[in-house]
């Protein structure tokens, strides 16, 4: 087990990544693919796909040149009809997290970045729990870091480990960061990408890089309460916190609520986009427990069960 080093301070003492009791309640779930995917190595998971491990499935008609250590003599003594077993195949599943640890994610009180590392910690307990082969990756407008292939609990310090010691900071270019990623992680699976998208270059290029792959794509955007409903007024100087452009406005009223009507467009077409695309896609606001996210909502998003 590797309670303690996951249950280190991300930021300060007040900080953790994950808590003890989490984590034994994170131990029950799996992450579940809506897209049965082999990889070369065999993992501890059952596929629908039949193969020629121990667990029996179903069975279909002989034909021949059918391996005749599978036929079932036992029916064949009863009806006089050649049946061939068919049995479960394990699969291995690859689980990719993708962390945007761009500067715009060290803003919002909780913090994005802290969220999403949460989150991302968490999805990949439940992948090292079932012996899944876990790949994370953290990105600006590159590819900043990269693990891949971990498996099995003792490999959660080395998950701690990397969210800990990547640094918040940097512009964001998502569709340099996904082709970086995509040409890296060649094997098909579930991948989960945490990010604001504030992103000037878009979001739809680095989509495609993804669903380019076939990947079973599921979009969790990260956004603060203050994001979310602004509690500003009068004359401001706004300075972005990525590439420091500055904007000298009057915030009123209806420059509020145009803005707020600016940003449910935004997030609405990303999640239009990736539905229509095959992927899900969910809105996380970081002052909802992402305990509650992990435990309710993705559970009922098919992520995990």
């Amino acid at each position: 087990m590797a309670e303690a080093p996951a249950t280190r301070s991300a930021a300060n003492n007040d900080e953790q990544l994950l808590d003890p009791d989490f984590l034994a309640r994170l131990e029950q779930l799996e992450i579940v693919s809506r897209k049965i995917h082999a990889s070369r190595q065999k993992g501890e998971r059952k596929s629908k796909r039949k193969g020629e491990s121990a667990e029996f499935a179903d069975y279909r008609n002989y034909v021949i040149g059918d391996d005749l250590r599978h036929i079932d003599w036992n029916i064949y003594a009863r009806l006089d009809r050649l049946f061939l077993k068919l049995f479960l195949e394990e699969e291995d599943l690859n689980v990719s997290i993708i962390v945007d640890v761009s500067g715009s994610m060290a803003h919002g009180k909780p913090q994005k970045g802290l969220y999403a590392k949460r989150v991302a910690a968490a999805m990949a307990y439940i992948g090292l729990c079932n012996y899944d082969r876990v790949n994370l990756c953290a990105y600006n407008d590159r590819v900043t870091d990269f693990r891949q292939g971990l498996r099995g609990r003792r490999m959660m310090p080395q998950i701690v480990k990397f969210l800990e010691e990547t640094p918040i900071e940097g512009k964001s270019h998502f569709a340099a960061a996904a082709r970086q990623f995509a040409l890296r992680q060649s094997q098909k699976g579930v991948v989960l990408i945490l990010s604001d998208f504030m992103d000037k270059g878009g979001f739809e290029a680095g989509f495609r890089y993804l669903l380019g792959r076939n990947m079973d794509i599921y979009v969790l955007q990260v956004l603060s309460p203050e994001e979310v409903n602004p509690d500003l007024a009068g004359d401001l100087k706004l300075v972005d916190c990525e590439d420091d452009d500055v904007a000298e406005v009057t915030i009123s009223k209806p420059l509020l609520d145009k803005y707020k009507a600016n940003l449910q467009a935004y997030c609405e077409s990303i999640r239009s986009y990736a539905m229509r695309r095959g992927a899900s896609y969910y809105l996380a606001v970081t002052d909802h427990p992402f305990e509650s996210l992990v435990l309710n909502y993705l559970r009922q998003r098919g992520l995990v069960r």
